[in-house]
């Protein structure tokens, strides 16, 4: 039996650019859903930015530059122009995100970042809806440069931003972005809520591993010590399959509300999952 379909506690919506690039990256992220699945929230995921980060940094081990940090200082009030590479798919604060890079536009953006800055705003475009304008910033901390002047990278999640102005579009997008951070939460018991998101998905976990025949066992800690804030960060990147949602998400300015939002789409995945073994239990052979 499939994992079930992911069912947001929200309609997704999300604010878009006018620009709408059209690009063709060869992507591969460890948010990316296997196609023989429809859109559902993935219990594997939980774990896999650790297994991945182990393998990722032997696959890119022979790396032929020096790295570098130039870290900008994340005031929301300040605007830095930032190269754009619109994908489809959303990239969160903290998470890893391996990319193969080998259109000529973008392989002179990283000859430029090379020489500069190992920086690029990762922003979530689709056919449909266009590219929108809230994205992460991904700094590069893993490269290999191929004989074919292909690149491969891993990068890592670090400030949101929101783009202000499109400075140019050719040969790549490049805008002029403001920073994002949550507004303080004083009223709210944010370690409450991540307590009871956390639990929640442990359940789904547990019967997801019920419903695809996997040993049923209690769920680590999935908080690893992480405040609220990127706790709520790590919950949004295990959304597998439906990047609107995760956009939706990534672009609040508020932890106790993403984390609500959060809670209310595992425990909707979690009621599917309940009737879902129910059925198993009536029909086993289904």
């Amino acid at each position: 039996m499939a994992l079930p379909q992911l069912i947001p506690s929200h309609s997704s919506s999300s604010s878009s650019l006018t620009h709408q690039p059209s690009i063709s990256p060869n992507a591969v992220s460890p948010y990316l859903l296997n196609p023989n699945f429809k859109p559902f929230f993935n219990s594997s995921s939980l774990f896999q930015s650790r297994r991945f980060h182990r393998l990722s940094s032997l696959r890119c081990f022979a790396s032929s530059f020096p790295e570098k940090r130039h870290p900008y200082p994340p005031q929301s009030d300040e605007s830095v122009r930032l190269p754009l590479f619109p994908l489809a798919l959303v990239l969160f604060p903290g998470a890893v995100l391996p990319l193969q890079i080998f259109e000529f536009r973008y392989r002179i953006m990283m000859h430029t970042l090379l020489h500069t800055d190992l920086r690029f705003g990762v922003i979530y475009s689709d056919p449909v809806g266009g590219t929108s304008d809230v994205g992460c910033v991904g700094d590069i901390f893993k490269h290999e440069r191929l004989v074919d002047d292909r690149f491969f990278l891993i990068c890592k999640g670090q400030e949101r931003f929101r783009v202000t102005n499109i400075v140019r579009k050719k040969p790549y997008l490049v805008a002029e972005v403001n920073w994002l951070e949550d507004r303080p939460s004083s009223d709210e018991d944010l370690e409450g809520i991540a307590d009871e998101v956390e639990s929640c998905m442990k359940d789904v976990i547990r019967l997801s591993n019920r419903l695809n025949g996997k040993p049923v066992k209690e769920a680590q800690d999935l908080r690893r010590n992480l405040f609220p804030t990127p706790f709520s960060f790590f919950v949004g990147s295990t959304f597998e399959g439906a990047p609107k949602e995760q956009q939706a998400l990534l672009e609040l300015e508020d932890t106790a509300a993403r984390l609500r939002r959060e809670k209310g789409t595992l425990r909707n995945t979690l009621n599917y999952l309940s009737a879902a073994s129910a059925v198993k239990d009536v029909f086993p052979s289904s």
